[in-house]
């Protein structure tokens, strides 16, 4: 069995809605949401990532992040009826996470589908070679595509992310009784997890709305200096880059799909792999000139590499 690692970034959602997967575009609907925020919520964050209106992108939530940090830490050391913070102030992580939630929830909420041929493909590949999958997504399309042609079957699926009807727990993903499953990553969460006093269940798709109260904390969304301290925070989290680590040790090839090469964490993951597996890189061509892409993929993971150029990265069979 040739097994393989998969790794979708958000390119995959923005080649098929442009509109609907983009982070800006999300963060700026929800902000728009009366019931999301209020004003004086507003203005709080406007103050934080420096700009009227809401944040933009990643740059501006890094701002945000430390403001939310500093939060929580002089929540946590005020004790007794004196406070370092006002109440909006003491309620400003909670209201942040809330918005973030939010926009993950937007984000992954999308009627379309993707294309029949592309998931055909796909799927019958993971069918016969039960290759690793990780998202770096919210959205539903792969994962929903994979529910709807049987690649999940709790322990005994072809993938498993952890999720059984109990509850998450790091020791479902054991490969026991001879199995030789493979493993679904949600490397930046998804707005479906949800405590439940002590336990992380995962929602089901037809019940999470933008209306939904339930917020889960277990998102990547931030600046990407913050996401290792993000995912620390989650054992959800931790435990699925835990697991993208092994998945990399047993694998003859990595395929970077969609992924702006941005993210420094996951970078710095991969590299010492590279000397010894083959790692191919499918990626929309407006992303610049090949010959400059393939440069700076030389400079993040050495000449082990093929780049895949495509106008349509959809269009793309070859796995």
């Amino acid at each position: 069995m040739s097994r393989k690692l998969v790794i979708f970034g958000n390119g995959i959602g923005m080649a098929l809605d442009h509109t609907h997967f983009s982070l800006s575009n999300a963060l700026a609907d929800v902000w728009g949401m009366q019931e999301v925020l209020n004003d004086t919520q507003k203005k709080l964050i406007e103050k934080s990532v420096g700009q009227k209106g809401s944040p933009s992108g990643e740059e501006q939530l890094d701002t945000l992040h430390l403001a939310v940090t500093a939060c929580t830490t002089l929540n946590n050391i005020s004790q007794g009826r004196v406070h370092w913070l006002s109440e909006d102030g003491k309620e400003f992580p909670i209201m942040v996470s809330r918005y973030i939630h939010k926009v993950a929830t937007k984000l992954h909420n999308y009627d379309g589908r993707l294309p029949d041929n592309f998931i055909e493909k796909l799927v019958g590949f993971v069918k016969d070679t039960k290759s690793h999958i990780a998202t770096l997504n919210y959205d539903k399309l792969i994962y929903s595509s994979f529910i709807e042609n049987d690649i999940f079957n709790g322990y005994g699926g072809y993938l498993i992310d952890g999720m059984l009807d109990a509850g998450f727990d790091a020791d479902n993903l054991e490969r026991l009784y001879d199995r030789d499953f493979g493993y679904y990553l949600h490397l930046h969460g998804s707005p479906l997890f949800i405590n439940s006093g002590a336990i992380i269940k995962k929602m089901s798709r037809d019940n999470l709305t933008i209306n939904d109260e339930r917020i889960g904390r277990h998102i990547v969304l931030t600046h990407v200096k913050h996401k290792p301290e993000v995912i620390a925070a989650s054992e959800v989290l931790s435990t699925y880059w835990g697991y993208l680590r092994f998945s990399l040790s047993e694998v003859e090839e990595i395929i970077l799909f969609g992924y702006s090469g941005l993210d420094e964490h996951l970078n710095e993951l991969i590299k010492p792999y590279t000397k010894k597996v083959k790692v191919r890189i499918v990626e929309w061509d407006g992303a610049g000139s090949k010959a400059s892409r393939e440069n700076f993929w030389k400079q993040e993971f050495g000449n082990n590499i093929t780049l895949v150029h495509k106008s349509n990265i959809l269009e793309f069979r070859e796995w």
